[in-house]
């Protein structure tokens, strides 16, 4: 595998250096994944623009951003934002019940969030290309069709983290090693 480098604010390319100046205060520290995009300022800039949008500007509650972020990283096997977006709920306050369903692979608590969950696996799984059952069950879930372009937005976000660290093999952050996590094995059939 290739050996990315994890950037200091010294070590990082000159149009980099702002952004993870920014990190550092938002996070109070420099992020794993930001100190590898670092590497390519435009993929670090697009990246923490997409996730603010995501997670500031679209229509969606913080119940239903992490049933987004989370379905997706754990499609994505990612082993550095599943543990990231389990602190980031902590941090929003998203009930614990939902954090594990998502991690567990198990039924979330209410069927609009299930909904959504299924939703947005058929939007990974099947590349946007959905049937228009597919779609009207998400509508009749009572969700829109801005939340079906909201989705996408999520999706494109997490194709860039996690598609990231699978190939960087980013090292979990210190911060959020207590949410480890390995997907389940399928049970046998």
């Amino acid at each position: 595998m290739t050996d990315f480098t994890i950037h200091t604010l010294e070590s990082a390319p000159e149009a980099s250096r702002p952004l993870l100046e920014d990190s550092n205060r938002s996070f109070g520290r420099l992020p794993g994944l930001h100190a590898v995009m670092a590497e390519a300022p435009a993929l670090l800039d697009g990246y923490k623009h997409l996730h603010r949008l995501f997670g500031e500007a679209t229509s969606f509650d913080k119940d239903e951003i992490t049933v987004v972020w989370q379905t997706i990283n754990v499609e994505h096997e990612c082993h550095y934002c599943v543990p990231a977006h389990t602190g980031i709920a902590k941090m929003m306050k998203v009930d614990d019940a939902i954090t594990e369903a998502l991690r567990d692979e198990t039924p979330l608590p209410n069927a609009r969030l299930e909904a959504l969950r299924s939703f947005t696996l058929q939007v990974v799984r099947q590349r946007g290309d959905l049937s228009a059952a597919q779609v009207e069950a998400f509508l009749q879930a009572g969700f829109t069709r801005q939340h079906i372009l909201e989705v996408i937005l999520g999706v494109a976000q997490k194709v860039m983290s996690n598609y990231t660290n699978h190939l960087a093999e980013t090292p979990v952050d210190a911060v959020m090693q207590k949410f480890a996590w390995e997907k389940k094995a399928e049970a046998a059939a």
